[in-house]
């Protein structure tokens, strides 16, 4: 999806120009990985606009540093959800898809980037569905991809870190190349993992069925959030391994992510998923979340918090 190129970027605390935001050559992250990242969605409700579990993704960011050995940090986290806020409003934005981005820069191209300093950054752009506009309500296509997730010991899976996410793009290659939306990773052991870029549920008998941690998952933002929303209908969910032929026998599937919001599978491997379209608990649990983040519901859980406005934003 091409970017459609926002007014202003954060970069180390000044409020640049998006053609300005600019990297030496040098950057230690362009030639090894050592970047981690978040990604944020804010929501338009009516009378004004709301970003979604901030602080936890800020916490999760905060996690990633340390995973990957990115420290210090200039910036606190309550500086960086500042920063969060008002450039939704510098750019005004509606609904948006923030991207917090902490890199090591111009220093050493040696592999130990300790001599390289590090920055903060911040994006922000109008994204819709992640998969396509008729993603979310017909469903994908998905295809097990031949790439494994790398094993626990291989990689810090619970980090969203820059040089992990090579494999990931492997993945949706292969899948694209191949006709298929998405590809679903196994773990080195042959369980389910995840897709690209999303978690997976699997709906079996009205329950719901999500590989565990200990699958080399991403410990997912939205996954948490339809957990707790799946139990708040009263629905069962248990985090179990799945095998690949207990993945094909389900009654229904979807993927959730941050980008990918809750989007319905329909097939994999050209075999249907249930009736090959979008299930009743799917939509259910879909509805649910859309309604709250999109302000239709009460924030029960606390989860929303509203953009100010900002003086500084005024140019």
């Amino acid at each position: 999806m091409p970017l459609n190129s926002p007014e202003w970027c954060w970069m180390d605390g000044e409020w640049v120009r998006y053609e300005d935001a600019t990297v030496h050559l040098t950057t230690h992250a362009l030639h090894y990985g050592s970047s981690v990242f978040e990604g944020i969605r804010a929501y338009e409700q009516v009378g004004g606009t709301a970003t979604f579990r901030l602080n936890c993704h800020l916490r999760r960011l905060m996690d990633s540093c340390r995973l990957a050995r990115i420290a210090p940090l200039a910036f606190t986290p309550n500086e960086i959800r500042q920063a969060c806020l008002e450039i939704v409003e510098r750019n005004r934005h509606g609904s948006c898809y923030l991207r917090p981005l902490v890199h090591r820069g111009a220093g050493s191209l040696g592999l130990n980037p300790e001599s390289s300093p590090v920055h903060v950054s911040l994006l922000s752009f109008e994204w819709g569905p992640y998969l396509g506009a008729e993603a979310l309500e017909h469903g994908v296509d998905v295809t097990i991809s031949s790439w494994r997730r790398a094993a626990p010991d291989a990689m810090a899976s619970l980090g969203k870190i820059g040089g992990q996410y090579v494999v990931n793009s492997l993945v949706s290659i292969e899948a694209k190349q191949n006709g298929y939306h998405e590809g679903i990773l196994l773990d080195q052991a042959g369980f389910v993992s995840e897709g690209a870029g999303e978690n997976l549920f699997a709906v079996y008998d009205g329950g719901l069925v999500t590989p565990p941690i200990s699958s080399s998952i991403l410990g997912g933002i939205t996954r948490d959030t339809v957990i707790t929303l799946a139990r708040d209908l009263g629905l069962e969910v248990r985090e179990e391994r799945l095998t690949r032929d207990r993945l094909l026998l389900a009654d229904e599937l979807f993927m959730t992510g941050t980008a990918a919001e809750l989007t319905p599978v329909r097939s994999i491997d050209r075999v249907d998923v249930g009736a090959g379209r979008p299930g009743p608990v799917t939509r259910r649990l879909q509805g649910e979340f859309f309604d709250l983040v999109q302000g239709r519901l009460p924030d029960r859980h606390g989860w929303l918090e509203r953009v100010p406005q900002f003086e500084a934003s005024v140019v």
